[in-house]
């Protein structure tokens, strides 16, 4: 579903499954607990993610699986100068050429809101590659809302540089505890993102799938990697759980609308 040119956000039938992985064995995972496409990444548990190789890329997009290539050169935070801007063009044209579905990206502007010029020439270079390419904004949304952008704001903005989708946790650490903006980024987008799905990520769990349902978010966004026991509550394991995947797959359908 790209919805970059304007239309709103087709209606679904339940929250799509989107999940982060690092290779083709990680797609094959999403394929067979069936959710709706990936976030192919780099070094997630030590980065957050940053750019696959084109190799890795190739390989997990012949899985058959839609693919969304996270397109961020580097870890930390998301301003970025005229140089590191022409990489991440690069990186998008030469990801979708190899066979992604879209890419995830984000770029926030010296004022802490996300950064439209910068996100109009990625879209441009997104869909001179594929025109049905989707775009999705990644976290660095949270760091915008964090900061003290208006959330209305920072959502006309995205819907004004043509993506499709954005992630976040609500301004929050995590979903859980960004709760409530969730639901009211749902409802500010009818009004100022009508083409901007809400997908929610961020230390998604099994028990919080309810809540996320209830707050009317149209896509949910996990690793399935679960929490390590004796460590830090943000220590996760290096790989996705299967059963986790599974369960996470079928909370989210047995908690849908029907069509």
């Amino acid at each position: 579903m790209s919805t970059g040119q304007g239309a709103p956000v087709a209606a679904v039938s339940r929250p799509q499954l989107e999940l982060a992985v690092e290779n083709a064995d990680g797609v094959r995972l999403a394929a067979a607990v069936g959710a709706a496409r990936v976030e192919l990444c780099a070094a997630l548990a030590q980065t957050e993610g940053i750019t696959p190789s084109l190799g890795m890329t190739e390989q997990a997009c012949r899985v058959g699986l839609p693919v969304h290539v996270l397109v961020r050169p580097r870890p930390g935070h998301f301003t970025c100068s005229n140089d590191e801007l022409g990489v991440i063009e690069r990186d998008v044209a030469v990801s979708l050429a190899a066979g992604a579905a879209g890419v995830v990206v984000g770029v926030l502007a010296a004022d802490g809101g996300p950064d439209v010029p910068a996100l109009r020439r990625i879209v441009a270079a997104a869909r001179r590659s594929n025109p049905s390419a989707e775009i999705t904004f990644h976290r660095a949304f949270d760091a915008a809302l964090a900061a003290g952008t208006d959330p209305a704001g920072a959502l006309g903005r995205l819907q004004q540089a043509g993506v499709d989708r954005v992630l976040t946790s609500g301004g929050s650490p995590d979903c859980a505890a960004g709760l409530s903006m969730l639901g009211r980024l749902v409802e500010l987008g009818r009004t100022h993102a009508p083409s901007v799905q809400i997908m929610a990520g961020g230390g998604v769990t099994l028990d919080l799938v309810p809540s996320l349902l209830g707050s009317g978010v149209q896509a949910v966004h996990t690793s399935a990697r679960p929490r390590l026991t004796g460590h830090s509550g943000m220590d996760r394991a290096d790989a996705a759980d299967p059963d986790l995947a599974a369960r996470l797959a079928a909370a989210l359908t047995a908690g849908g609308l029907e069509s």
